[in-house]
């Protein structure tokens, strides 16, 4: 059978054993999208999704079905049978429908001789229901690393974390204050029988009730308002911006922040966005030709300077570093599966050489925000402390607001179950010379 022609839950199981194999589902579960039609991809995406946000628990309760583990080859319908039991403890799927569709996508596999051991697994896992989870991991659907480490770093706060992590994430949208009032656009949408509240600390952010298609947004099209979570919002709050500034946002992809800076101060000399990523970039300028914004991309490294720099320093600058996302796994369930305890050291040396580097194009008086996704402190405020005793004339300046816990040396929010993503900021200005 042709690739394309794979029934779901078949493409379902291949997506997971891209993850399994290093791919992220930004990366692996576009093509796999594009084999269905339109109406059934909302429901590969669900099931892809959802097999990742609890493969922990599903991957315990399976092995405990299993004699024996399946060789590398078939490994595959082992993903079939964590999506499968995925529909059966966490779905409304009719039981037979899922039995017998995964038997016949085994079957379409090009695996027939595994045809009964799926059926056996499933029929087994349906009659004698959810086993009790045994670890942490298992009842929080994490590995074990993140569940120990989240306990060492938060106390008493570990199991809300976790618990966070396993929700649905709320929309949120970020107003464009250059085309509308918050409230003017609460107004559009109630007129548009969408449900939204204002958010607590972003100044321009509202929050839907439910999630919805972009397209059902009042003049969405015309760059109204863009999708992007409350505390992601609050890096233009820090920044301090005026007119005639020249702003640098590092690592900007997709451009969510860069965008929501052109937005919150209209006169801006110029805003550099850089990303190492060219296939990354394009989507950066999609959002700004949709806003109808202006900013001078560059597709670099932000820390090696010598290839991009003009020699003209910033006057702020946002730097927003790779992490270990730790902090938007409700959104991106993936990566319990992609990230592993040894990426945190070379990710926090990549982290501090960033800041090192951005310091070093901060005009005297400048402002820098250092921003993570991460609820790690060794991703966080460690760095801050570390930086800060590279730089003795760094000075660290305490935002008066009312989100997030002080740490001593910058900001951090936690996932909240019904609100923003945990994110951590540290605002740092550069004395004049």
């Amino acid at each position: 059978m042709d690739s394309y022609d794979l029934p779901m839950r078949a493409i379902a199981a291949s997506v997971l054993l891209a993850v399994e194999n290093g791919e992220s589902l930004s990366q692996c579960l576009p093509p796999a999208l594009q084999r269905l039609a339109p109406g059934e991809r909302p429901t590969l995406q669900a099931l892809c999704y959802g097999t990742c946000r609890w493969f922990h628990r599903l991957d315990g309760e399976l092995e405990t079905r299993l004699k024996k583990p399946l060789k590398k080859p078939d490994r595959i319908v082992h993903h079939l049978m964590l999506v499968a039991l995925f529909q059966l403890r966490f779905s409304q799927q009719a039981t037979y429908a899922i039995l017998n569709e995964s038997v016949e996508a085994c079957r379409a596999l090009d695996k027939p001789h595994l045809t009964g051991l799926v059926n056996g697994v499933l029929r087994s896992a349906e009659r004698e229901g959810a086993p009790e989870p045994q670890t942490d991991a298992c009842r929080f659907s994490h590995p074990v690393w993140m569940v120990e480490k989240l306990r060492h770093n938060w106390p008493d706060d570990w199991q809300q974390i976790l618990e966070a992590n396993n929700a649905q994430a709320p929309m949120t949208l970020r107003v464009n204050a250059l085309r509308f009032g918050r409230d003017e656009y609460l107004s559009l949408l109630k007129q548009a029988e969408i449900e939204a509240t204002a958010t607590r600390f972003a100044p321009h952010g509202i929050q839907l009730s439910r999630p919805i298609q972009v397209d059902q947004l009042p003049w969405f099209a015309d760059g109204a308002v863009s999708v992007q979570d409350e505390a992601a919002q609050l890096c233009t709050t820090l920044l301090d911006l005026a007119p005639g500034q020249r702003v640098l946002d590092a690592c900007a992809a997709p451009g969510g922040k860069t965008c929501a800076i052109l937005e919150s101060q209209a006169e801006l000399a110029e805003v550099v966005a850089i990303d190492e990523s060219a296939m990354r970039l394009p989507r950066v300028q999609e959002n700004l030709d949709r806003l109808d914004l202006q900013a001078t991309l560059l597709e670099a490294d932000a820390a090696d300077i010598e290839h991009w720099w003009d020699g003209k320093p910033f006057d702020r600058i946002l730097l927003d570093v790779p992490c270990s996302a730790s902090g938007v796994i409700r959104r991106h369930p993936d990566i319990k599966l992609l990230r592993r305890e040894t990426d945190i050291v070379p990710l926090a040396a990549i982290q501090l050489g960033l800041l090192a580097a951005m310091w070093s194009v901060l005009r005297p008086g400048g402002r820098l925000v250092y921003a993570t996704c991460s609820v790690f402190p060794q991703e966080n405020h460690r760095i801050i402390q570390r930086f800060l005793k590279q730089q003795s004339t760094a000075v660290l300046v305490e935002p008066e607001v009312l989100w997030g816990r002080n740490m001593g040396a910058g900001r951090q929010l936690l996932p909240d179950q019904t609100s923003h993503d945990g994110f951590f900021y540290a605002v740092l200005e550069k004395p004049e010379s």
